[in-house]
């Protein structure tokens, strides 16, 4: 099951949000699918208040990415509301997800991916939700150079800089370049956060990580005279 599936019965208070892919499911995993929940709702709504101000669209965007059943709201509802008034605390939640996650950091990285959503709601990124962005992505374990790459799927970059858009350095082999490209596509290929169990507005989001991973290699193929069809 999905995380974000996980999540949505979890707050039905349905046992299939115990459900573990086979694993066993005794109470150590009841506990730490609770846990993981909170922790989840509780990192989106600091988010929301990382700027000092929580708006309506920022509200808005958290339930776009974070959507509970009908039966479920009140509950997060209460959650939400408890954890935004302030961000202290945010690294004990990014901690708990990263402990979770990282055998998967694609999960941790659809995490920010959601992140990003609820900062961009208003239509302006502050210094200080990117602040909270990277200390949340270095606690994922996210280097700096991976950081930036996913920031510049959503925010884009200054020089439109291939190379940052695929996370690479600019002196990297053709060889290497190759092998990058297939890592970070099959990472964020929308297909993969279909089986993860993302809502349908991640999955845009994957769909326009992807597209700006595919022009950026196309870019950086054409400057360097190689060919698609003999790159891939």
């Amino acid at each position: 099951m999905g995380f974000w599936r996980r999540l949505a019965a979890r707050l039905k208070g349905r046992d299939c949000f115990l459900e573990c892919d086979g694993l066993d499911c005794g109470p150590d995993r009841r506990v730490e699918d609770a846990d993981f929940a909170m922790a989840l709702i509780g990192l989106g709504a600091k988010m929301a208040k990382a700027d000092g101000v929580v708006s309506r669209s920022e509200v808005n965007a958290f339930y776009e990415v974070f959507r509970p059943p009908p039966e479920g709201r009140a509950a997060l509802d209460r959650a939400f509301e408890l954890a935004m008034q302030t961000t202290l605390g945010f690294e004990g939640y990014a901690r708990r997800l990263a402990r979770r996650f990282r055998a998967n950091p694609a999960v941790l990285e659809d995490v920010i991916d959601g992140l990003f959503h609820v900062a961009k709601a208003d239509g302006v990124v502050t210094q200080r939700e990117v602040e909270f962005l990277t200390q949340v992505a270095d606690i994922f374990g996210f280097s700096e150079l991976e950081f930036r790459r996913i920031r510049t799927a959503h925010l884009g970059a200054a020089d439109d800089d291939p190379y940052v858009i695929l996370g690479i350095d600019a002196d990297i082999s053709d060889e290497d370049l190759k092998r990058a490209y297939r890592r970070i596509a099959s990472q964020n290929h929308p297909d993969r956060m279909i089986a993860r169990g993302a809502p349908p507005e991640i999955q845009r989001m994957a769909d326009e990580k992807m597209a700006s991973i595919n022009s950026a290699y196309g870019r950086i193929l054409q400057e360097r005279g190689l060919a698609i069809s003999a790159a891939n």
